[in-house]
């Protein structure tokens, strides 16, 4: 592995993002309206909007970075990007690493921009310091990221890739906790969602929302996440091809 490959990486890829303005809006604009949306959608019961915005603060950004990423990826190998690539110096880890550290950029803008329009313009309260919030809204979109690019390998076309977001991102938001609180879950169903990351990512975000101070939880549950996108990407390494057939 190698810094200056992977920072290379990173920025061909940013600058990739800074020319495609449907990227950018996909990343920026989606999330702002769809919290703009659900805020009026509780306009007469902002208390349930500023549980269920806190959440969704997270939940928007995973689901999308992990449709971009996941096409993107993709779309590397298909033309035969990702296989010029590894014909140089690059390695598999370079590439994942540089595409990581280029989404957690956009992540985090995205995670700033969102967290400034719902506190200050859709009136979002919660008692936990809304910087915190955009720290693990930052972690959430970095690990929907990472979950794109693991799953990417596995897809053939990007049809495909669409095609996994049903698969994996849907289980997970009725498991985490947001439609039902996962201890009045039945077992079964607990046991699943405690091994779902999500689950970690929302309840980070509800512990902030109940307390002024961040908790042990909160730690445990960004430890998690941050463990998670170590894992995925590294899983993606390890399972990413030259060429899709």
């Amino acid at each position: 592995m190698s810094a200056r490959l992977t920072f290379a990486t990173a920025g061909r890829i940013l600058r990739q993002l800074r020319h495609d303005r449907r990227t950018i809006a996909l990343i920026l604009v989606v999330p702002t309206v769809l919290l703009t949306l659900l805020r009026y959608l509780y306009d007469t019961n902002p208390q349930l909007f500023d549980r269920v915005g806190l959440i969704m603060l997270g939940v928007f950004p995973l689901v999308i970075m992990f449709l971009l990423t996941s096409v993107a990826m993709l779309r590397e190998r298909t033309t035969g990007t990702l296989e010029r690539l590894l014909t140089t110096p690059i390695g598999k880890v370079d590439i994942l690493l540089g595409y990581g550290i280029a989404f957690a950029v956009a992540a985090a803008v995205q995670a700033a921009i969102a967290s400034a329009l719902a506190y200050l313009l859709l009136g979002l309260d919660t008692l936990g310091p809304a910087w915190l919030v955009g720290v693990i809204a930052v972690g959430n979109s970095v690990l929907g990221m990472a979950l794109g690019l693991l799953v990417s390998a596995f897809a053939n076309s990007e049809f495909q890739a669409v095609q996994f977001m049903p698969a994996v991102v849907l289980p997970q938001v009725l498991l985490c906790g947001l439609l039902q609180p996962r201890d009045q879950m039945a077992g079964w169903l607990q046991a699943i969602s405690d091994v779902l990351p999500m689950s970690y990512a929302v309840q980070a975000l509800t512990e902030l929302g109940a307390h002024t101070e961040p908790t042990g939880v909160m730690w445990r549950d960004l430890g998690i996440i941050v463990g998670c996108v170590i894992v995925a990407l590294l899983l993606g390494a390890a399972t990413l091809r030259r060429r899709t057939p």
